[in-house]
């Protein structure tokens, strides 16, 4: 393993031997005074950019491209901009009205350069080699060397500052101790600002967010498109967006571009909530064999007067055919594959800002018109809290044991354990979140030995774009007296992220088998961020695969059974998927 890779892994080793800390020792380290940066200070544009209209021409737009690549090259490559010793967000501001003057591609190119200019030179660093083995991405950095768009002399600044010698120590970027995904920091949301006015702030948005998924997203190969040319495409959608429900459906619709389930608007954003709708019928619907089909009642009372039962399949809305609006709303729902969007527009299908909607369902072959009453979520109760199961653990039967993480503690594991050891087979239902972390604790019990199951890829935080691969974990430990029935981990598309991973660690036991359907195909943690607006994002932080360096980002955990429900199954009340577990474990 080559420098680099060993220098993150200490770094990683020395934030795990931090977090071991007593709390005796922490309580004699005197606290430290937070440290004041030159860019903290420039308060210039906290009211607006002062730029509030353009007339985007074709030669314009390149400007604007130019721009924006070579704003955030400086801003994660320039050693200047790492000590914090400019506010970033308001040098573009700066920059960008001399750019939107400038007569043609050379004086644009010369601002640039002059630009760069005073920022101050950069040290020579040496390269830091790497085995072409332990690559997982390289930085996408050909742009800088093209000279007949940015000239010999700005192309030749940008290739030094590419080679500069840079700390790990940056304004912009962090990193989660014991984990190592980024952490954004100092990137205000800016909720203040009149952003649907401001063509500044919203190229401001389209910028962050580009430039922190060219450097920092583990999954960018994965995005189906060339990354570049999304910048041209949104630049006049940003600019056009003199809305505030326009500019967050284009935000929206950005984000769902690079197929990630962690990224999303997160929040109760009351623009998005009114154009969803405010009220709610209260059924509960999935998609079942690709249709829209009532699966329960989101208030058991009003779901009953409702007129509307479990199997019923739902085939308009106000008179929108379903496949209409999935169509419609498909752009504007991130999620990594097209299951977990399913998952996500079933969510909001029968929302409203009215008290009825109008809807044709068919039950059995008979399809009937029908009105359904629809209600606040106050009133449905929908977020005084989730319905839990009973119990975290159960004997099915005397031979088979079932498990639900959603609602599981590590203090239980002992008990249940033992009062499963016995039997044939255990049952993970990992169509949950799990409510703690059981990848370790649970696998000791199931493996007889440490057992390779992950691997990740991290940035390497002093060339932003470049990610490598860690070296493989492994599961459990010599444990002769392991848990020796068979393992069946039933899985869908609310399986996801720390239950993926979950069940990426539990398959590796001996007579263990997946079922099931797609997950989300989002795995690795979390790293959030803002734009302006107000708007609370995030990305997968991390690269997640299996130790053969196979991807789990967008295709999920594949079952080797696949199993999916059925409307008949729906309509019986039966769940097919536990049925098919406990089939598998029953047979000899």
């Amino acid at each position: 393993m080559k420098k680099i890779i060993l220098t993150w892994i200490l770094i990683l080793l020395s934030f795990s031997l931090f977090c071991q800390t007593t709390t005796q020792e922490i309580s004699k380290v005197k606290p430290t005074i937070p440290k004041l940066f030159k860019a903290d200070s420039d308060i210039e544009f906290d009211s607006g950019s002062n730029f509030t209209s353009l007339n985007l021409s074709p030669s314009r737009k390149e400007d604007l491209i130019i721009l924006g690549k070579v704003w955030g090259f400086l801003k994660y490559y320039h050693p200047s901009i790492a000590s914090g010793n400019y506010n970033w967000d308001y040098e573009l501001f700066r920059i960008l009205p001399k750019i939107i003057n400038s007569k043609n591609h050379k004086e644009r190119n010369q601002i640039l350069s002059d630009w760069i200019l005073k920022l101050g030179e950069v040290e020579t660093g040496k390269p830091e080699m790497i085995d072409d083995s332990l690559i997982k991405l390289k930085p996408d950095l050909l742009w800088i060397t093209n000279t007949s768009k940015l000239g010999e002399k700005l192309s030749k600044q940008l290739t030094e500052i590419r080679d500069a010698k840079r700390s790990t120590d940056h304004y912009y970027i962090g990193v989660v101790p014991n984990i190592g995904n980024p952490i954004f920091i100092h990137e205000k949301s800016y909720n203040n600002i009149q952003i649907k006015t401001d063509i500044g702030y919203r190229l401001l948005s389209l910028y962050r967010y580009w430039n922190i998924i060219q450097y920092y997203f583990p999954y960018k190969n994965l995005i189906g498109k060339d990354w570049n040319e999304v910048l041209g495409e949104y630049i006049p959608k940003f600019i056009n967006a003199t809305a505030d429900l326009e500019y967050k459906l284009t935000v929206l619709s950005l984000i769902a571009s690079i197929h990630d389930t962690h990224a999303n608007i997160w929040g109760n954003d009351p623009v998005l909530q009114t154009y969803r709708g405010l009220n709610y019928a209260p059924v509960e619907v999935k998609f079942i064999e690709n249709k829209a089909v009532v699966t329960g009642y989101l208030n058991q009372i009003a779901g009953e007067k409702s007129g509307l039962q479990k199997g019923d399949i739902i085939l308009t809305i106000n008179k929108n055919n379903i496949d209409k609006i999935i169509k419609e709303i498909l752009p504007i729902t991130p999620a990594s594959n097209y299951p977990t969007q399913l998952r996500d527009i079933a969510m909001n299908l029968l929302r409203t800002n009215d008290s009825i909607l109008d809807i044709k369902f068919q039950r059995g072959t008979t399809e009937s018109d029908l009105k359904i009453k629809c209600f606040s979520s106050k009133t449905l109760g929908l977020f005084a809290g989730n319905t839990k199961r009973d119990t975290c653990f159960k004997l099915l039967t005397p031979e088979i044991g079932y498990l639900y993480p959603g609602t599981f503690k590590n203090a239980y594991l002992q008990m249940i354990m033992k009062e499963n050891k016995n039997t044939n087979g255990l049952i993970i239902d990992m169509r949950t979140y799990p409510s703690e972390s059981i990848v370790f604790t649970l696998g000791a019990y199931l493996m007889p030995e440490a057992t390779g199951f992950v691997k990740f890829s991290m940035t390497i935080y002093t060339t932003p774009g470049l990610f490598a691969y860690l070296p493989t974990i492994s599961v459990g430990k010599n444990n002769i007296d392991n848990y020796k029935g068979k393992v069946v981990i039933i899985v869908n598309e609310t399986t996801q992220s720390q239950a993926e991973y979950a069940s990426m660690a539990f398959r590796v036991a001996p007579d263990a088998k997946v079922i099931g359907s797609t997950t989300a195909g989002a795995d690795g943690n979390i790293s959030y961020f803002y734009l302006p607006g107000g708007i609370r994002t995030g990305i997968s932080g991390l690269g997640v695969y299996t130790p053969e360096g196979k991807e789990t980002q967008r295709i999920g955990i594949v079952p080797d059974i696949v199993v999916k429900p059925t409307i008949k199954g729906i309509i019986e009340g039966r769940d097919e998927l536990l049925e098919k577990a406990i089939e598998i474990i029953n047979e000899k």
